[in-house]
């Protein structure tokens, strides 16, 4: 089956997580990602452990698969010459360094459009490509703080909490992902290339969604709700008797379908509870309320019960239950991948399913350098050419 991104080749000159989640998703739909690292270090996730598999580092390992790794130094004039020749080759450069690396380095966006006219380049950085914190360094966390997302999270009146995954990376990536596509739609359409931009400051201000809109329309900073929500109740984390559970109550009917279920007929015709905000006031009681309720029930009893009537809950669970779920294995979530030094590893797959294209997982992720000379042989080095770089330690 032909993917849809096949035939075209990626150049990835990004580290860490954002460049690299989005490089994964363009090579998933069949995109030829060549993925340029330092000799002797590599991608910088080469080194976060542990878990190590086989030697890799596991965090490595999640998001590098379906690419081929080239060890190349390009900042010699040799492992500089030998990256021009692979941008003349390539529909999309990414990059993710500090802003301005690159243009010292000669492989700036005007730089590479230079070369290749028609060239989508991709820039994903901390806080974007103007402004006073253009050269500033981040890190994942360092824009979650920074960008408000951590002053939503954690008890009220208790101190700010991080998204205990990199949100902020990897939704920059995703971001760069779909922009990238915009970018080769419009070049499919009329044969020019452009630069696309992105960053982990602005991702996480798009991701504040219906907080930012809360502030603008009263200029008050929203406070920490811990596991409640802001503008729906009951709508957050409660606890059973053996364990905690999520619960939506989103709208007045199933507000009602909740109470039926229940057996709550005071509560769903009590005044203070008989629409969202009016118990969006009178949170605090109602919680009160529901607490016994809660109580005398296990986690399981309630799911099943609030499913049968159409009311969303669900426990919260840890990984090991979430990937023992059938529904995950149902959707065919975790794929086991055959990798050259770590044997088989399992990876979360590709989230979305398309009918007559779908994504597919056809390379492992790569061992460093593992690619080198079948790339350089690709863009016409013969085999002593090959070696005399590798000599030189331009290439390993």
């Amino acid at each position: 089956m032909t993917l849809p991104l096949e035939g075209l080749r990626v150049l990835d000159l990004s580290r860490a997580l954002a460049g690299p989640f989005c490089s994964m998703m363009l090579g998933d739909m069949g995109a030829d990602v060549v993925k340029v690292e330092q000799p002797g270090a590599g991608d910088h996730t080469r080194a976060w452990g542990p878990p190590f598999e086989g030697g890799e580092s596991s965090y490595f390992l999640s998001v590098n698969r379906n690419k081929r790794s080239l060890a190349l130094d390009f900042r010699d004039r040799r492992g500089a010459a030998v990256l021009r020749r692979l941008v003349a080759r390539s529909d999309v450069v990414l990059e993710n360094f500090v802003p301005g690396t690159l243009d010292r380095l000669g492989f700036g966006y005007d730089a590479c459009r230079a070369i290749r006219a028609d060239l989508v380049y991709c820039s994903i950085s901390g806080f974007g490509q103007t402004g006073p914190d253009r050269e500033r360094a981040a890190y994942d966390q360092i824009a979650q703080g920074l960008g408000g997302l951590m002053s939503l999270i954690g008890e009220p009146g208790g101190p700010p909490m991080r998204v205990g995954i990199a949100l902020t990376d990897i939704m920059a990536g995703m971001f760069a992902a779909y922009a990238i596509q915009v970018a080769l739609y419009h070049r499919a359409r009329t044969g020019e290339g452009q630069r696309v931009d992105t960053s982990l400051l602005e991702g996480q201000l798009a991701m504040l969604t219906y907080q930012a809109a809360n502030y603008f329309a009263t200029g008050r900073a929203p406070e920490r709700p811990g596991n409640q929500h802001p503008s729906i109740a009951p709508y957050g984390v409660y606890r059973a008797s053996d364990g905690y559970f999520c619960l939506g109550v989103g709208t007045d009917d199933l507000w009602r379908r909740f109470c039926h279920a229940l057996g709550l007929a005071e509560l769903r015709d009590d005044p203070r509870f008989a629409t969202n905000t009016a118990r969006v006031a009178h949170r605090i009681e109602l919680n009160a309320l529901l607490e016994p309720v809660f109580a005398a029930r296990r986690v399981a009893a309630i799911e099943e019960l609030l499913n049968t009537h159409g009311v969303p809950c669900g426990a919260v669970r840890d990984l090991a239950q979430v990937f023992a779920d059938p529904q995950v294995a149902a959707l065919g979530s975790v794929v086991t991948i055959d990798h050259p030094s770590a044997g088989n590893i399992r990876v979360v797959g590709p989230p979305y399913h398309l009918s007559a294209t779908p994504p597919a997982i056809r390379r492992p992720p790569p061992l460093l350098g593992q690619h080198s000379d079948e790339i350089l042989a690709e863009i016409d080095y013969d085999r002593r050419d090959i070696a005399a770089l590798r000599a030189a330690g331009i290439i390993t």
